[in-house]
């Protein structure tokens, strides 16, 4: 009689430890969104493709690299087509989903009209980004590189040289991903996600509050 109890546990147990051990790429398939855990330490992200290409190796490592990703960035010419490109226009048409599993936005629409979070807007792992929200380990790191006005549409001027540039002359804007400003001041554009202030300059990502860090999407 313990003999076969102890079968019948050890299934279950075999059963769930399986279950947990796939856990990271069941969530890993449905993340459709998520803040680049890596950094960067200037605003030389090697352009779009170079941007395009950390997504995308980010998202692989979790499991979700069956998809096709894209940075969140805007650009004052697209290698190409030689255009402009907003940001907006590069991710897709939504739903979005976080590491998490949690909601970001349906659509386009929705995500220009919402605020930074710090419990949503998390990197591939699930991990929050360092900010300013109550308990956060320093330094601040909440200012994301977007080159981008509060719709998704290209700040010209703002944009590193188009992901291209450590240079002191550039400036990139930026976002706050947990939605605070100093003193969790949410006032004004603090409570941007994607379009908070501009950068000190391109050839140090961390002064006023970042790492060189971008938004990432799957468009499909």
């Amino acid at each position: 009689m313990l003999r076969i109890v102890a079968v019948a546990l050890a299934a279950v147990c075999l059963a769930a430890c399986t279950k947990n051990s796939t856990a990271p790429s069941e969530r890993g398939t449905g993340t459709s969104f998520f803040v680049t855990s890596s950094t960067s330490v200037t605003g030389n992200i090697g352009g779009l493709r170079g941007a395009d290409a950390i997504c995308q190796n980010l998202a692989s490592a979790v499991g979700a690299g069956n998809k096709t990703w894209r940075a969140y960035l805007s650009a004052e010419r697209d290698p190409s087509s030689g255009s402009r490109v907003d940001a907006r226009s590069r991710i897709g048409a939504g739903p979005w989903f976080n590491a998490k599993g949690e909601l970001l936005a349906n659509s386009l629409t929705e995500l220009h009209a919402r605020k930074g979070d710090s419990t949503v807007f998390v990197n591939e792992r699930g991990e929050p980004i360092n900010g300013q929200w109550v308990g956060s380990p320093a330094p601040v790191q909440h200012d994301i590189m977007t080159g981008s006005n509060a719709d998704g549409t290209l700040m010209t001027g703002f944009t590193c040289g188009d992901w291209t540039s450590d240079s002191t002359t550039t400036v990139a804007q930026v976002g706050h991903s947990d939605g605070f400003g100093a003193n969790r001041d949410t006032s004004g554009s603090n409570s941007s996600w994607n379009s908070a202030h501009a950068n000190q300059n391109c050839s140090n990502t961390a002064p006023r509050g970042g790492a060189g860090r971008i938004y990432c999407f799957a468009i499909n």
